[in-house]
């Protein structure tokens, strides 16, 4: 008894050195310290918001391993949870006078939002507010205190070396930004920007700005030439020239940032990196926004990520990272204003991408170009009948391997035509070395970069090795496609859209297996 006693005693004191030798978590990096790279926001105006677990996997998916929340939703960052996700949460601005105003708000906001995920959760900084001082004036005066108080929760907790707090501003503030050497940001906001950048750079975090060239293009009455905007290959003598400084600019990104720089050097302020919280490229708009386009925008984001992942920085500060985050996961169908502010999404609610984009060799950062990342479903709404026939042409003449959705194999469950004929499409697609034209069946098949994996069942190309108690993708594809000619074009099946449930009893089981 007493040996068994003092075994335990040995133990528990092994643990706790072993405990307390073990490292603390690392400060959270500066844009500079980490390296470039690529973050996407997510808003929430969609009238078929996916689950949380929905948009982690795609997350997952498409390898984005940075995001920007507009807000701190425990649904959120309980699904981010061990997803090893760098996440920024924000306070949204209806919230920041009673923060800018009482120390204890703050602390519970801190506590709740915070503390209570962190660290399975992996946040990197906290964005108070977004564009204040340009669209909501009468919380500039406790803008910088409410950034304070937050900070001084984090200092409570001993996270304040590990979360940035910052807040993100319109490049509308900078004056005269071209030639960038001569901007200046608006002198009548300087009470509050002289105490911003102070504290930034007394806690070594970061300016955020969202960065839009779209805007900058669509308000220059042509000045601004489109490929310059879209980050297009432009002839020496098309670059914009600082007559100041000699520096030659090729994209009205680069000049924006830089534009930046010096506006925070005017103020005498020249150690601060730059963070972009949002950028991007509207996919659609109305009659008046003619370059609101499928084609423009993938040009711009896919320019963007290839420019920010190349790390060369800008002009006048080669070679330092700014990482951008890309402004948005999915279009929000719901948005107030034009039409092109609900068309700002890389992908569809359900998963699908509204544009491929042009990412060739430029890392796994969303690149849902890549054949191994692509798969074949169905769309919903065909007759069971239909779909009942393609999956046997499938599995019959098309001459593909049916054996795991027999009884008892990995991909028999849920037993259905609809998720049987998924594994059977998705694999014929694959056989046929992810061609196109062998996922239409007469233009209701989609591709998606969504992995429609569940479970044991493993799909072809995916990553997911066997069950591992996370939960996979389970969005549905959407219901456009490509044409096609052949066989296909006699087949017809549809899609089914596998239940959050699913997901939630294979994990509640891995728990007690």
């Amino acid at each position: 008894m007493a040996s068994s006693l003092h075994l335990h005693l040995l133990l528990s004191l092994s643990l706790l050195v072993l405990a307390s030798a073990a490292p603390s978590p690392s400060p959270s990096p500066s844009p500079s310290d980490e390296g470039a790279y690529i973050g996407v926001n997510i808003g929430t105006d969609l009238s078929d918001m996916p689950h949380p677990t929905q948009v982690v996997a795609l997350l997952k998916a498409q390898q984005i391993r940075h995001i920007r929340l507009y807000d701190a939703d425990p649904g959120m960052l309980v699904a981010l949870a061990n997803s090893a996700i760098k996440v920024i949460i924000s306070i949204p601005n209806d919230q920041l006078l009673g923060i800018g105003q009482s120390n204890s708000t703050a602390a519970n906001w801190v506590k709740r939002n915070v503390i209570a995920h962190y660290p399975a959760t992996t946040i990197i900084a906290i964005s108070v507010g977004s564009d204040v001082l340009t669209s909501l004036s009468n919380a500039a005066p406790v803008l910088v205190s409410a950034i304070k108080n937050v900070h001084a929760a984090l200092l409570s907790a001993n996270l304040d070396r590990l979360i940035k707090v910052s807040t993100p501003l319109s490049t509308a503030l900078i004056l005269d930004p071209f030639p960038p050497s001569q901007a200046f940001f608006n002198r009548s906001l300087n009470a509050v920007i002289v105490p911003l950048l102070s504290f930034l750079q007394s806690t070594n975090s970061y300016l955020m700005m969202n960065v839009y060239p779209y805007y900058d293009y669509m308000e220059s009455n042509g000045v601004i030439p489109l490929d310059y905007a879209l980050f297009k290959p432009i002839p020496p003598n098309k670059e914009a020239v600082d007559a100041n400084t000699l520096v030659r600019y090729s994209n009205a990104f680069d000049a924006m940032i830089d534009a930046t720089y010096f506006a925070m050097a005017f103020l005498n302020f020249t150690n601060i990196p730059v963070l972009v919280t949002e950028s991007g490229w509207p996919s659609k708009g109305e009659t008046n926004e003619p370059d609101a386009t499928l084609d423009n925008a993938n040009t711009y984001n896919s320019n963007l990520i290839r420019h920010v992942l190349n790390k060369t920085g800008t002009p006048k500060r080669p070679g330092i990272a700014v990482s951008t985050y890309i402004y948005e996961l999915y279009n929000e169908d719901t948005k107030a204003g034009s039409l092109s502010e609900k068309n700002w999404g890389l992908f569809n609610a359900n998963g699908d991408p509204a544009y491929i984009l042009r990412l060739t060799n430029s890392g796994s950062v969303l690149a849902n170009d890549t054949t191994n990342q692509t798969y074949c479903t169905a769309r919903e709404g065909a007759d069971p009948k239909m779909v009942q026939a393609a999956l046997d042409w499938a599995c019959g003449p098309g001459k593909i391997d049916c054996s795991p959705i027999k009884q008892g194999e990995a991909c028999y469950e849920p037993d259905n035509v609809i998720a049987h004929a998924n594994y059977a499409f998705d694999t014929y697609y694959h056989q046929t070395g992810n061609n196109p034209d062998a996922c239409n069946f007469n233009g209701v098949a989609s591709i998606t970069t969504t992995d429609p994996s569940h479970g044991t069942c493993v799909f072809v190309g995916s990553g997911v090795n066997g069950r591992n108690g996370t939960s996979v993708n389970i969005t549905a594809p959407s219901a456009n496609s490509t044409t096609s000619s052949g066989i296909q074009n006699e087949l017809y099946y549809s899609r089914g859209l596998w239940s959050i449930f699913t997901v939630i009893i294979l994990n509640v089981a891995n728990v007690f297996l």
